[in-house]
């Protein structure tokens, strides 16, 4: 059986430099890299609003998800990474929107920082499609 092996770009100015793609699509499962809140300007999107930046990186992974051609009903498991986990009620309102009915497993950490300040949160996505 041939292996399908598929790489997704978000346009991420990132994605180059590092080398590294937003999304990969390995046969049946695809990973969503750690997602940022960046917006279409390159800006951080909702400065100081945790619910908001969470919103918009799950905006950018569900695109990729769909280039990759999942949806969110594949996804198996997510992870958010916060600057201030004391603030997780924030993001998990946005992931509850968005997998209330999914239901995937979930892990919520704290890290030191990212590569923006301004960067409040990051999310990681698996899919398994069918």
């Amino acid at each position: 059986m041939e292996r399908i092996r598929q790489t997704v770009a978000s346009g991420s100015p990132l994605e180059p430099e590092i080398g590294f793609s937003r999304a990969v699509r390995a046969g049946n499962h695809v990973a969503i890299a750690g997602t940022a809140p960046i917006g279409e300007d390159g800006s951080t999107v909702g400065p100081g609003d945790v619910y908001a930046q969470t919103v918009r990186c799950l905006d950018i992974a569900e695109r990729a998800l769909e280039e990759a051609g999942a949806s969110a009903g594949d996804v198996i498991r997510t992870r958010i990474m916060l600057t201030d986990v004391t603030r997780w009620k924030e993001a998990a309102r946005a992931h509850g929107e968005r997998f209330a009915s999914v239901r995937p497993a979930l892990t919520v950490v704290e890290v030191s920082r990212f590569i923006d300040p301004a960067w409040l949160v990051e999310v990681e996505i698996d899919a398994v499609i069918g």
